[in-house]
């Protein structure tokens, strides 16, 4: 279920009007969502999808794991979900996605059942990373679509956020 908040983003890209500032790149608006989910208690994790060609954000979220008690909740699945259903389609080959740490494989699974045309991710993840680490989805015979795919965008700033926020839980 789409937030207030995801509905009108969703209202304004179909009446045509600008998403984000033009100074705003995609993976700053994923930091952005993934400090917003670290102050709501959540891991900080954010994520963007934006249709390639217009540079429009078509969603925005940060992990809710907790707050929808939801394992699943993760904020590529939440922005894959959003603007799979603000077009009315499971498909967006045409669209990238910016997130602030390597996906997970099940995240990984997702991207590639959305045909997303191109992934760019901030930190790696070396324990539970499924791109370039663990299971290496996208290299997985099974995987139907494999996605473009560049890590380490900003890796020292999303990597702080993480390390800050599980340094202040210990």
């Amino acid at each position: 279920m789409q937030s207030c908040k995801a509905l009108t983003a969703c209202l304004r890209f179909r009446q045509g009007a600008p998403m984000r500032k033009p100074d705003e790149s995609p993976m700053q608006l994923a930091l952005d969502a993934a400090r917003r989910a670290a102050a709501a208690g959540e891991v900080p994790v954010g994520a963007v999808l934006v249709e390639a060609e217009t540079g429009a954000v078509l969603a925005s979220a940060g992990n809710r794991v907790e707050a929808d008690a939801d394992p699943t909740a993760h904020a590529e699945l939440l922005a894959i979900r959003a603007a799979a259903g603000l077009r009315g389609e499971p498909r967006l080959p045409d669209c990238d996605l910016y997130v602030t740490l390597e996906p997970c494989a099940m995240c990984a699974a997702a991207i590639s059942f959305a045909r997303l045309r191109r992934l760019y991710f901030g930190a790696y993840d070396p324990k539970g990373g499924g791109v370039e680490h663990g299971a290496r989805f996208f290299h997985q015979p099974t995987c139907h679509h494999r996605p473009e795919v560049y890590g380490g965008i900003r890796e020292q700033e999303a990597g702080d956020l993480l390390a800050e926020f599980f340094r202040a839980r210990r």
